[in-house]
């Protein structure tokens, strides 16, 4: 079965506020969101019958359904952290296609910043003793994300030569995209130098190569192609999708200089029947600068251990000729923690020609890829404008 054009996002918006909002809590980020994306879609949230949702501690489908009045025929909960998103959007067309609902309302919120100052700490949360990561990886320093991320990005950068140099190009092309966009947190100047000196994190990652720590919070709306053209913005058609998993633990990984991009990508492309040259404008999940480096090879829009080449010369910069995470991404943009909500948005937006001063010119077809975990899951998406 191809879920091509069978559905459509017709709503997307984040929070009022983004950045540190201490003010407000998880479930509330995920509300405001809601009210914003139903709003931007013109339609009345009595409509959504399909909650799709996860988060950290409290948030299920149900938990929020509840706390928006909703009585949906069909929820989801399925947590692959930051693809969760990506993840989602096939799982909603594959359920609208069965006629198992008909608007699907896609959520998250998150306080990285505020909920760990809240909670006296950061790290990665409880692990259960069992768990392979627990016995086997984290008694030997292997705990919060960039000491497992900076395992790959070193052996990546042995196997293949990637430089530093190569990993800050993306960090200072994210932030000229940043500066145009008012909403994001860090729109200070930034060069490579500036990168290179900055304090380390964990080797190799100085701290421009780190995603920020923030709370947010976005949604999307998502209805079948029936409904499409009812609303008041044109719709962002699903022309392909692809999710895939292969491992949780480094442990786990045959190869640890891959992701499951490479599965989820090809399915994409398949899908939607589209060439890499095709693309206008990508949306990759920038965890560090290291997992937009890797997820641009395993997507195949180069070939492997040549992403480092490929981003250089500020490439992914405005004005180069391969726009990357146009809203400044989550080095520069925010990071509430399960970032993917955030690319998809700006891909319709992008598609929607509202972007300002940081429209990609005549973009119809968008590529976003959502990561989650440790390298481990994959959601990608190809989305097209009329």
């Amino acid at each position: 079965m191809s879920l091509k054009q069978r559905v459509a996002i017709v709503g997307a918006d984040e929070t009022d506020e983004i950045g540190i909002v201490p003010n407000k809590t998880p479930i509330m980020l995920h509300a405001e969101a809601a009210r914003n994306a139903l709003r931007d879609a013109g339609i009345d949230k009595s409509e959504v019958d399909a909650v799709f949702t996860c988060g950290v501690g409290f948030m299920a489908s149900t938990q929020l359904a509840e706390y928006l009045g909703i009585i949906p025929k069909y929820t989801d909960s399925t947590a692959t952290g930051g693809s969760s998103f990506e993840i989602y959007v096939e799982h909603a067309a594959a359920a609208i296609h069965a006629g198992l609902c008909s608007v699907a309302l896609i959520t998250h919120g998150e306080t990285g910043h505020s909920g760990r100052m809240r909670r006296g700490g950061g790290g990665r949360g409880a692990f259960d003793a069992s768990l392979p990561a627990a016995q086997f990886e984290m008694p030997y320093g292997v705990g919060g994300a960039p000491s497992a991320y900076c395992m790959a990005a070193m052996r990546h950068m042995h196997q293949y030569g990637t430089t530093s140099e190569q990993l800050a190009e993306i960090a200072v092309a994210t932030r000229k995209w940043a500066q145009l966009n008012p909403r994001a947190m860090m729109r200070e100047d930034l060069t490579i130098e500036d990168v290179l000196a900055s304090r380390w994190i964990a080797y190799p990652f100085h701290i421009y190569d780190c995603c920020l720590v923030t709370d947010a919070g976005g949604a999307v709306v998502v209805v079948g192609a029936d409904r499409a053209r009812d609303f008041r913005k044109k719709p962002v058609w699903v022309l392909g999708t692809g999710e895939a998993s292969d491992h949780q633990s480094l442990l786990g990984m045959a190869d640890i200089t891959t992701t499951p991009a490479r599965y989820s990508g090809k399915a994409a492309f398949e899908m939607a029947g589209v060439s890499h040259d095709d693309i206008d404008v990508c949306e990759i999940y920038d965890s560090f600068t290291y997992t937009a480096l890797v997820t641009l090879e395993e997507l195949g829009f180069c070939a492997k251990g040549e992403g480092g080449a490929f981003v250089s010369n500020q490439r992914t910069a405005p004005g180069g000729d391969f726009p990357m995470n146009t809203n400044g991404g989550g080095l520069s943009y925010t990071h509430p923690g399960m970032y993917g909500m955030f690319i998809l948005i700006e891909a319709v937006r992008q598609l929607r020609g509202e972007c300002g001063a940081r429209q990609v010119p005549g973009a119809k077809l968008a590529l976003v890829n959502g990561t989650g975990g440790t390298l481990s899951a994959t959601g990608t998406l190809i989305l097209g404008a009329d």
